[in-house]
């Protein structure tokens, strides 16, 4: 116990080391002389491999810190890691259930840190840096991981892990279902939230009694490094989590070798198919979402409802797997002037107070020729955008366009396949597909939703109950938000987040996304007896 307690101060003091560090630094102004380093983590060990590669900054170019670059024939202490995870995982029900009040302890005393202004504030300011937001966005996705840490402290880790009875056939016997950790398993995910889908990810993993690889990211890897540094502070064994800054071509052979019992991976269609694929489906995705948004036929609130509307299609620049894609418009909102509403919401954003800046996936060159490509559409036109952001110094790699929508009538989105694969591609930038529809043309609206496949989120703006029912009993996706204040971004911690329609749809945020994708189900039927003592009546089937 004395030397548990003394590593535990060592690890407190080793993160206030850190933060003071970085708090000096100011996060926001890491550049030139003193890039900050990260560091790997594998076998409780933080270390370097033998080369790091620098990290440009997004909004100058220059180098401004620098990410482990490990190479294929130095991952063999990652695959052995996990190769020595037992297939019954850190714990579960029947074995080192003490490990339920441990990830409870730690749960709690990490909320307790984002609590503290100034360790909210350095994450603030650390996710906003890296992964270009406002800082409204980025303490967003502080407070979000700081409310899910608080609902998993103390005894809510076993009580979500609980299990459950069924009387037998005969005196003795009674079936019970566990949830049951997968042991070694891979947690994957982008540049976009680098603290919250990690973290919550990372947090279900160990709650039900997995040791996870992490990989993050590598231009947003750091936030995640010093989240885990604050779990060590708060308790967390440090053999409990790998870590690895890098590449994915390196991380996808270390998974390769290791074969994990399952992955998490949140991210693009593409890489999400070929895991699959790799991994014989030993998956579970969160991959790209063409998030649509439906105005009902019933107008109202609209300086709202346009409010809402910008929200979801340009925070962060449009870089969320929940952005708004495509707006369908009932005429009666046409008429209302919704459309030149976003145009003036849209035109409130710059990149002084940094509502709108790089864009880390697509180029400039790439979206607006894109947004050109939509307007060869006939009958589509530019409602407002079009343009690169003037007066920045963004590298040409990243992207900066004025936020944009392109109008295309809906009959030309659903006249062929190719059509419609131009006006459903997913723009992960500030770019929006908007069109109109009649209440004849509802129809057409939903065979669009269809025909799409991605079906991550979705909003139904209306107060009609019978025409949400409708749209409700035709439509799949995961998250869907319905009524006057219906949006398709915000994912709080209080809602299940995650795809439909797909057998390997992940979710995550609520005890049933964790228990779907970080544990199994187990049964184990007891049967003690006593043994029917009139043996003749034995009698083979």
């Amino acid at each position: 116990m004395l030397a548990l307690r003394g590593r535990l101060r060592q690890e407190r003091a080793a993160f206030q080391r850190l933060f003071s560090e970085w708090a000096s630094l100011d996060a926001v102004k890491i550049s030139g002389s003193n890039p900050a380093q990260a560091y790997n983590l594998v076998n409780g060990e933080w270390h370097l491999p033998k080369k790091s590669k620098p990290l440009i900054d997004p909004f100058n170019g220059e180098d401004f810190m620098k990410i482990p670059d490990p190479q294929v024939d130095e991952i063999q202490p990652y695959v052995e890691s996990l190769r020595k995870v037992p297939k019954t995982g850190l714990h579960n029900p029947l074995k080192n259930p003490e490990r339920y009040n441990l990830m409870g302890d730690v749960s709690f005393n990490a909320a307790r840190e984002l609590h503290k202004p100034e360790v909210a504030d350095f994450f603030a300011q650390l996710v906003k840096r890296l992964s270009p937001k406002s800082y409204a966005q980025a303490m967003l996705e502080v407070t979000v991981t700081r409310r899910f840490l608080e609902n998993f402290g103390g005894d809510s880790v076993r009580w979500h892990a609980r299990s459950f009875g069924v009387s037998g056939d005969h005196a003795g016997q009674e079936s019970h279902g566990y949830r049951w950790p997968y042991g070694p398993v891979g947690l994957i995910t982008p540049f976009n939230f680098p603290l919250e889908i990690p973290a919550l990810q990372l947090m279900g993993a160990l709650f039900m009694g997995n040791k996870p690889l992490a990989h993050v990211d590598h231009r947003v890897s750091l936030v995640f490094e010093y989240f885990i540094r604050m779990l060590h502070h708060c308790g967390l064994p440090k053999t409990d989590v790998d870590f690895i800054h890098g590449n994915g071509r390196v991380v996808g052979e270390l998974l390769t070798q290791a074969q994990p019992r399952s992955i998490l991976f949140t991210g693009s269609g593409k890489v999400a198919e070929k895991l699959a694929e790799d991994f014989r489906g030993k998956v579970f995705l969160e991959d790209a979402g063409f998030d649509w948004k439906i105005l009902g036929p019933d107008v109202a609130d609209v300086d709202y409802v346009a409010w809402q509307c910008d929200q979801d299609a340009y925070a962060c620049s449009g870089q969320k797997c929940s952005a708004q894609s495509m707006l369908f418009v009932h005429e009666n909102w046409a008429k209302a002037g919704i459309e030149d509403k976003l145009k003036q919401r849209a035109a409130m954003r710059n990149m002084k107070d940094e509502t709108i800046g790089p864009v880390i996936t697509w180029t400039t060159k790439a979206m607006l020729d894109h947004a050109q490509n939509l307007q060869k559409l006939p009958g589509s036109k530019l409602l407002f955008g079009g343009k690169e952001l003037s007066g920045h110094s963004i590298p040409e790699c990243y992207g900066a366009i004025e936020p944009t929508a392109v109008f295309v009538p809906l009959k030309e989105i659903l006249k062929d396949e190719e059509s419609f694969k131009l006006a459903t591609t997913e723009v992960f930038g500030p770019l929006q597909v908007v069109t109109h529809y009649t209440d004849a043309e509802l129809p057409l609206v939903l065979e669009a939703t269809e025909r799409m496949n991605a079906h991550l989120t979705a909003a139904i703006v209306s107060n009609d109950i019978i025409f949400n029912h409708k749209v409700l009993g035709h439509t799949v996706n995961g998250t869907t938000y319905v009524g006057r204040r219906g949006r398709t971004t915000g994912a709080p911690q209080n809602h299940w987040f995650g795809p439909a329609g797909d057998p390997r749809a992940a979710g995550i945020g609520t005890p049933e996304a964790i228990r779907l994708v970080w544990s199994c189900h187990r049964e184990i039927i007891h049967d003690f007896g006593p043994a029917p003592t009139d043996l003749s009546a034995l009698k083979p089937n």
